[in-house]
């Protein structure tokens, strides 16, 4: 009987890469049948409750800007509407200078802010006379955001000639 035997040498550093590299190869795998499987359908029917929700919802849930020129300055009011609800109004790009030549713009724009909050409409807000034009170009400016949100747009005021 002769026999040969033969002896492997194993390293401990080499079985240690081919473990980490077959862990690896095998995660890798895994990946790619989870992200190229095709997504299941939703259980619910096209005429479902949610979607007949949709359609009574008042606004797009979303951001929307009107720029408002004033001067040689441009700021931008943002209007942050959920599906039902105006959520937030504010001034972006507002600086000093055009707080500094319009100086009742920010005391106007915090009441209007507050009346559309409570009355989530722009039908019933009220002004002072002191005030009267600057809140009608800050009306417009949130009247014009919001039709943006909206599927049928919010009527805007007419204007009679003179």
């Amino acid at each position: 009987m002769s026999a040969k035997t033969k002896i492997v040498v194993l390293h401990m550093k080499e079985l240690i890469y081919t473990g980490i590299f077959a862990a690896l190869g095998i995660l890798f795998i895994v990946l790619l049948v989870v992200m190229f499987l095709p997504k299941k359908e939703s259980s619910q029917p096209s005429g479902s409750a949610t979607d007949e929700a949709d359609s009574d919802s008042l606004y797009i849930p979303g951001i929307y800007t009107t720029e408002l020129v004033l001067g040689s300055q441009a700021i931008d009011v943002e209007v942050i509407v959920d599906k039902d609800s105006i959520t937030s109004i504010r001034m972006v790009n507002l600086n000093d200078a055009v707080t500094t030549m319009y100086p009742l713009l920010e005391p106007t724009f915090d009441s209007i802010c507050r009346q559309v909050y409570d009355l989530q409409s722009l039908d019933q807000v009220t002004y002072t006379a002191d005030s009267k034009y600057t809140s009608l170009v800050l009306l417009e400016a949130i009247r014009n955001s919001l039709s943006k949100a909206t599927a049928s747009p919010v009527p805007t005021a007419t204007q009679t000639p003179q």
